[in-house]
């Protein structure tokens, strides 16, 4: 084939022009199987390129401007129309919960570093809550910060479909009780925890399944909690620090005692809430005495 007297191919440097894109650039996309040429010419190693080969090329640096990683653009152009808007809709949500995050965390610095923690914690508005007694089944695990959102996820739709099916339903909300530290060193033990209505029930449940999950089944006594309400964006390690501090800070001015470990109660469905939504109480049990 003589390429250069052929109207339907463009030489890179040509269609780098009409693409707005280096040839260097093009040459990095083909490495990454993101835009290969149409011909490569065996004798000389020239890279051509069709005409409607533009369109892909511009839309890759597009992408890329956004920051996405190559292989998310790779996902993306493999799709065409509605399928490929969705999966770009899919990346963009999670690069706004990221931007969320990274937002109340540097609020939540600014304040350290400037020492205005009290500034920081008038933020969070406290309030108590008095909770019955109740039974709870829990499943207990050693986890890091990095595999408490998995863990808390998955601990919670298999606690809550054991009290839905088997054990007379949910009088109450999902919270996780905080035993000991959960840091990127120090792994807990965390419990997961879910109301039921029927303890009977859910003794028989957690004896058909023994110990090998670290599942118990409880009574809780009544209490009292002192809590703050947060958004999807501050649960996430550290910034939920700053949430509890608050807490632990308003307990002490009202010369409440604490009672128990910290928890965090969720209420709503995680996957349903955005990155403002509020979607979890941290709380601590407390007392007058």
């Amino acid at each position: 084939m003589n390429v250069e007297h052929d109207d339907e191919l463009l030489s890179i440097g040509a269609f780098a022009a009409r693409a707005r894109l280096s040839p260097k650039a093009l040459r990095l996309y083909d490495r990454l199987g993101l835009l290969a040429p149409a011909h490569v010419d065996e004798a000389s190693g020239y890279r051509y390129y069709r005409p409607d080969q533009v369109e892909r090329a511009r839309t890759v640096a597009l992408l890329r401007r956004l920051d996405m990683p190559l292989a998310a653009v790779a996902d993306v152009v493999a799709l065409d129309g509605e399928r490929a808007a969705r999966s770009l809709d899919g990346y963009w949500a999670g690069v706004e919960e990221r931007f969320a995050e990274q937002r109340t965390l540097a609020r939540y610095l600014r304040g350290r570093l400037s020492g205005r923690n009290a500034e920081l914690y008038a933020t969070f508005e406290v309030k108590t809550v008095d909770v019955p007694e109740r039974y709870v089944i829990s499943e207990t695990r050693h986890v890091r910060a990095n595999e408490l959102p998995a863990w808390i996820s998955g601990s919670a739709e298999r606690l809550e479909r054991a009290a839905r099916e088997e054990c007379g339903g949910m009088p109450g909300p999902h919270y996780v009780v905080y035993h000991s530290e959960v840091t990127e060193e120090s792994d807990g033990p965390a419990e997961s925890c879910v109301p039921v209505a029927d303890a009977e029930a859910a003794r028989a449940w957690a004896r058909q399944r023994g110990r090998t999950a670290d599942l118990t089944v409880r009574a809780e006594p009544a209490h009292r909690l002192a809590y703050t309400r947060i958004t999807k964006a501050q649960v996430s390690y550290p910034q939920i620090i700053a949430a509890f501090d608050a807490v632990e800070a308003w307990v002490s001015e009202q010369g409440l005692t604490v009672t128990g470990p910290c928890r965090e109660v969720y209420f709503v469905d995680w996957a349903e809430t955005g990155p403002e939504d509020e979607v979890c109480d941290v709380a601590f049990p407390v007392s007058s005495a």
